[in-house]
């Protein structure tokens, strides 16, 4: 540590177990080893015994998402904000939503799915604008797990290729519980 005061021992022992569980960063791997060797030499032999050992951190459940089809070019795609003609013309109704999916009252896992079958399902139609609707999710002291679960979902792999542009909806369609999804266009097609 460079500067400013030293850590105590609870302190060091905190942080070389917050430092075992990070992914190292090139560079710095110099840094922990010298890190790791002055705990071992601060700690006496008779107290490294009596350390306890802490269980493992228990593994998650993790669901096999299908692979799709997509291109290097679609995995690296990063969204940009909606174009503001585009959205002024969605919120007059001068561009029609052609589809929408209410996901209120979901669980994030069971929404997950929906909203990506939904997604999968308007690309392979053609459509290009849909709404989203994610709730506000201000019931029981509640900020929305959907509402800021969604947009995050936006940059996963099996949604990147999907999706063009995304934005949140005006007032007359829900205005901060849903969002204006412009679809990407499918491969070959011109209009």
């Amino acid at each position: 540590m460079k500067g400013g005061r030293k850590l105590g021992k609870d302190e060091r022992i905190l942080w070389g177990k917050v430092a075992r569980t990070t992914r190292l960063v090139s560079g710095r791997v110099e840094d922990l080893l010298e890190f790791e060797a002055l705990e071992a030499e601060a700690q006496p032999v008779a107290e490294q015994k009596t350390v306890k050992t802490i269980p493992p951190f228990p593994q998650m459940i993790v669901e096999t998402v299908p692979q799709l089809t997509a291109t290097e070019a679609d995995r690296k795609r990063i969204h940009s904000p909606m174009e503001k003609p585009v959205k002024r013309k969605l919120t007059r109704g001068r561009l029609s939503l052609e589809a929408r999916i209410d996901l209120h009252g979901m669980f994030q896992s069971e929404a997950h799915a929906v909203l990506l079958d939904f997604l999968v399902r308007a690309h392979e139609r053609g459509l290009r604008h849909v709404l989203v609707i994610t709730g506000k999710g201000r019931s029981l002291g509640s900020d929305g797990a959907l509402k800021r679960a969604v947009p995050m979902w936006f940059s996963k792999p099996e949604y990147r290729y999907l999706i063009s542009s995304y934005e949140d909806a005006s007032m007359n369609h829900g205005g901060d519980g849903a969002l204006y999804v412009r679809l990407a266009r499918r491969r070959g097609d011109t209009s």
